[in-house]
């Protein structure tokens, strides 16, 4: 018989393919054995889990005499607690120079709204932007309006319905005092919130 390659002879050959046929049997036989852990160590796992449980001890029913009814309490009307009023006068929302970031001490003033207008979420209510006189007129209302939708959001994220709110800026137009100085300024940064009727 004649070869193609002569430097290999029949048992070169042989040896080869006896040693692809073990590497496959054997690596067949290990993913068979890995399975057949992992299979034992998770019946193993819910084994312990059950054996865990304490069985709770069993207990013979005792019966025990019968006892008069004892007469029923008499409930007492409490009366319901009136609810309080909201106070809708809020005043102190301030904001930053050319801004519309709610100042920190804000806060505190938005929190006592928010509590305040969910007790009555039927109502209504006008967030009035304003802005001191710095700026043309046209930024100071385009900065009235995004003060008053910095509150708007403030107050949905505190849980109020956006559609209880509508926004309208003034910019400076209404101020609360002078712009004539700095104080007055700060206090003309604001946003006035309105109860509508």
């Amino acid at each position: 018989m004649q070869y193609i390659y002569p430097f290999i002879d029949m048992v070169d050959i042989l040896y080869v393919y006896k040693n692809k046929l073990l590497m496959k049997i054997s690596r067949t036989h290990l993913v068979l054995a890995f399975i057949g852990l992992m299979t034992i160590s998770l019946q193993a796992c819910k084994t312990k889990k059950i054996a865990a449980k304490p069985v709770p001890p069993v207990t013979k029913a005792v019966e025990e005499p019968a006892k008069a009814p004892a007469p029923a309490p008499v409930e007492k009307k409490e009366e319901a607690p009136v609810p309080e009023k909201p106070n809708y006068t809020f005043d102190n929302i301030q904001f930053e120079f050319n801004s519309g970031v709610l100042k920190t001490a804000s806060f505190a003033t938005l929190d006592q709204v928010a509590t305040e207008m969910k007790k009555d979420e039927s109502v209504k209510f006008i967030l009035n932007g304003h802005s001191s006189a710095e700026g043309t007129p046209e930024h100071n209302m385009s900065l009235s309006v995004d003060r008053a939708n910095s509150v708007k959001s403030y107050l949905v994220n505190a849980g109020i319905p956006a559609g209880n709110m509508t926004i309208k800026g003034f910019g400076a137009t209404q101020p609360m005092t002078s712009n004539d100085t700095e104080e007055g300024k700060v206090l003309n940064r604001r946003v006035e919130i309105r109860k509508v009727n």
